[in-house]
Parts: structure tokens; sequence; C-alpha cells
């Protein structure tokens, strides 16, 4: 039987970065975690064979399986260089409708596509289904990593994904209990408050977890929240949401992860990894010093602030499911097949909001295309393969009159950002544009929401992505080489 050092070291998931396994002492250290019953790893960035040897490394020398845990919710590639990218969750609402067999069918196939790369790789804990429900436009952190701003469609989508992930022996993750999707702060940067009653609580924000649970989900990730209806102190810290709400009134009985303790949500508050599993939380997820987090509950449990109990029911639940990783089915993945399934669902989601103005005609050709966002950070290659000119908003000289434009809106949707729209400079260049433009297209190339600033423009077109993929569906779209396929999941005020 462990000691209670090793036991505790089972409770915590520690970082990989991908990009530093090419350090024989990056490695070494990783190794060492392994060695002392770290229970898992969270995997960002790397290439995919790198990775997985790594991976397959760490297991080979580990006495207990580690949980293998990443956030895939567009796929591997959006982490893994050399693995597919598929559409946010919000895209494959739009493209994959639940009312319809083709939407079945492309659920189905982008799920198993995902699951068999994540396998391939050694990932037996992708972070998903997101159940938050995005009911602020200007959700910085959440947006179209939700499925909508629905409760009942989300509740669907996310069982769909649970029984799907499940059946491959890997082990879902739902997030972010209670609910992130009704604030516009990033709990990266600072502590969100929702300040709801328990009742709309209940109604919303609740509901898909709790139809998560009756789905089987192995796995619920906290979000570092502040919900005065529920407790005091941020939820991650609660007593009354972890072990009340979520065990003894939902029923819940797999395991409760933190979200990333490296995020400043809780950065006011003291003894952090020892509170939360005082609330009853079993696995710390991404601290900044692993070694750390064990030594400070192991002082807790031997000074009487913590009870061992505590620690041994959470060393049960982690040891319990990870016995179910043994039933993962190996696939050999069919890497040129998944990128067609993810190509199909880039397409199926292009959402025509506003009609009027689409024909992407020989005049559009020519026209000028404006985007905004940071060209920096965007690959406008899927857009600059179809027209011949292309500016940034800021660069352009608004004050003239074209008879055809069109205007790309990126906005990114992560981390430690603090925003999913765009600036108030940016919207009023946007505005003077289609004031002048004989004709105006405004394609939003990430956030829908961003939509609803420009109702004077010909055409609205929501993409929920800023790849070069999702902009290439667009301009097929637009061209008329596809039609336009999806259903808009939320509700956008164009009035």
């Amino acid at each position: 039987m462990p000691g209670l050092k090793q036991k505790i070291y089972q409770l915590v998931i520690g970082r990989l970065d991908g990009q530093d396994i090419h350090s024989s002492t990056y490695r070494q250290r990783l190794l060492e975690e392994v060695h002392k019953g770290i229970g898992g790893f969270i995997v960002f960035g790397g290439k995919r064979t790198a990775v997985k040897e790594l991976i397959e490394e760490c297991q080979s020398v580990a006495a207990i399986p580690l949980f293998v845990a990443s956030d895939i919710e567009r796929g591997a590639g959006q982490q893994i260089e050399g693995a597919t990218v598929f559409p946010s969750q919000m895209a494959v609402a739009a493209g994959a409708p639940k009312d319809h067999p083709h939407g079945l069918r492309c659920i189905e196939q982008s799920l198993r596509a995902i699951a068999d790369e994540a396998i391939d790789m050694g990932i037996n804990m992708p972070l998903i289904p997101v159940l938050d429900v995005n009911q602020n436009p200007d959700n910085p952190i959440i947006c179209t990593r939700a499925f909508s701003d629905n409760a009942e469609t989300v509740a669907w989508y996310g069982k769909k994904y649970i029984h799907i992930l499940e059946s491959t022996g890997l082990i879902s993750c739902a997030k972010h209990f209670p609910g992130h999707g009704d604030t516009a702060i990033d709990s990266h940067i600072a502590l969100p408050v929702i300040a709801k009653s328990l009742k709309d609580l209940m109604k919303t924000d609740i509901l898909p977890f709790r139809n998560a649970i009756q789905a089987g989900v192995s796995s619920i990730m906290l979000g570092h929240l502040s919900i005065p209806a529920l407790d005091a102190v941020p939820t991650s810290l609660s007593s009354n949401v972890v072990t009340g709400l979520l065990r003894n009134e939902l029923e819940y009985e797999g395991i409760v992860m933190t979200d990333a303790l490296t995020m400043h949500a809780l950065n006011e508050y003291d003894d952090v990894p020892v509170r939360c599993m005082q609330a009853g939380v079993d696995v710390i997820l991404h601290p900044a010093n692993a070694d750390s987090v064990v030594q400070d509950i192991h002082k807790a449990v031997t000074g009487g602030e913590l009870a061992e109990q505590q620690v041994d029911r959470a060393f049960q639940r982690v040891t319990s499911c990870k016995e179910k990783l043994k039933s993962k089915k190996k696939t050999i993945p069919d890497y040129n097949a998944h990128s067609n399934i993810a190509e199909e669902l880039f397409h199926a989601s292009i959402t025509l909001v506003k009609a009027g103005a689409t024909e992407f005609n020989e005049n559009l050709m020519n026209a000028d295309l404006l985007f905004t966002g940071d060209e920096n950070r965007i690959d406008t290659a899927g857009i600059q393969e179809h027209v011949s000119r292309i500016h940034h908003i800021k660069n352009y000289d608004v004050g003239t009159s074209q008879p055809e434009v069109i205007i790309a809106v990126f906005t990114t949707v992560a981390a430690w950002q603090g925003s999913s729209g765009i600036g108030d400079e940016d919207r009023k260049r946007i505005e003077a544009v289609i004031a002048r433009a004989g004709r105006s297209i405004v394609i939003s190339f990430g956030s829908p929401y961003v939509l609803r600033y420009f109702p004077a423009a010909d055409a609205l077109i929501a993409v929920y992505d800023s790849s070069v993929q999702a902009q290439r569906a667009a301009m097929k779209c637009l061209k008329g080489e596809i039609p336009f396929q999806g259903r808009l999941p939320v509700s956008l005020d164009l009035s």
C-alpha cells in the first residue's frame, strides 16, 4: 500500500511542455516526478511523434498509470503539431444540428477521430466537453468554446460527447462547474463574480452538468468562480459547492478536479491546494510546483488540518478511474481521413446570419478585404488565396468609397487575452467603411457576437474560428462552391 506522500502525489496533475522535451534536463525532471508517483500531466504543445514517445516512456516507468490530460476541445491539433484541428464546440452546434441525421453522423465521426488521435498520442484524459452556457456575449474565455447560450442545447451536445468519449475508454471531463458562461471576466486574470440566484443557476448553468452526471462523465473540472448564492468563498475552495452541491445533491461520485492553479483567480487566497482538498476536491490540476503542493497537503494532514480520510477517498477515486484506462481501444489513426472529416464540419458550420450581397462575383474578387485583429498572430492565408487586396483596418483610409468591400473580424478566445471582442476604435472604423461602401459583407472569424455591432452591413457571416481551415470554408461559401449550411447556436440582437 502506498504511503501518505505517494497517495498525495497521485492527486496532482503537473504540466508537460511539449516544446521542451528535447532537453535532457527537462525530461529527467519529468521522469523524477513520475518516480515520485505524480498522478499525471497536462500536455501543452510539441510535435506528435516526440510527445507520443515521451508519454510512452513516462507510462513505462509509472507504478500507477498516469493521467495524461490536454485541452483538446478542437482536437489534438489544438495542442500538438501534426494532429488534426477541428472546429470549436460552437461551430459543431452550428454545423451538426441535433435534429438532423447528417449532424449526428458528423458529431460521431469527428469525436471518434479526436479520440483516435488522442489515444494514439497517449492522451487518455481529454478535457472535454465544455458545458458552460455562454449567456454573456462579452465572455472572454468561454464564447465559442461553448455549444450555445441555451442550457438544453448545451446539455444535449454534452451528453453526446460524453457517451462517445467514454465508449472509447477515454476519461471525459465536464467543465467548468458550476458554470463559467455568464461572466465577462477571464478567470486566468481575475476572479469572476456571478451574481445569480440559486434557482437561476440550477435552471441554466448547472443543468448541463446534471445531465453529464447522468451520462456517466468520469471527471468534472471546477471553475475558479465567485458565486455568492452558493458560498462566500470561491467555488474551488467551497465545501458547499464540492461536497454539498456536487457530491450530495447531484450525487456525483466521479473525480472532481480544480482548474489550473497557475491561474490568477485565486491569487488573493492562501493555502489554496489544502483548502481545495478540504472542500472535497480529488485532483489538483497544473500547480506551479507539484512538489510544493504535495508538501503542503502532507503537512496539513500530519498537522490535523486535513483528514487523512479525505486523501484516502480521493486516492481511491483516482485509482478506480485509472482502472478503466486498461480498456482503451488501440487504433492507428487515419490522419488524412480525419482532415477530411474536419473540413466537412468546417464547411457545414459557416452561418449566414444576415442575407444579402453574398455572391462572390468577379467584382467582389477585386474588392478590398479589410481585417481587424493582431496581424502578428493571425495567419490570413485562407482568405489571401481568394482576394487580391487585403489591408488591416487601422491602415485603411475609411474616408474612401468602394463599390464592394469584405470586412473580416478576427477574434481570439484564449486564456490571458481578457477579451473576445474588438476595440471601440476598430468598431468605429468598420462602421465608417460600411456607411461608404456600395455593398458590404462582415465575416466574424471567431466570436459571432461581434456581428451585433454591424446591423447596417448588407451581409453578416459567422465562422466561429480564425483558423486557415475555417477561412477556406468561408471563402468557398462566398464563391458559391458550397452552400451556407450553419445554424446560429446563440441569440444575436441585430436591431
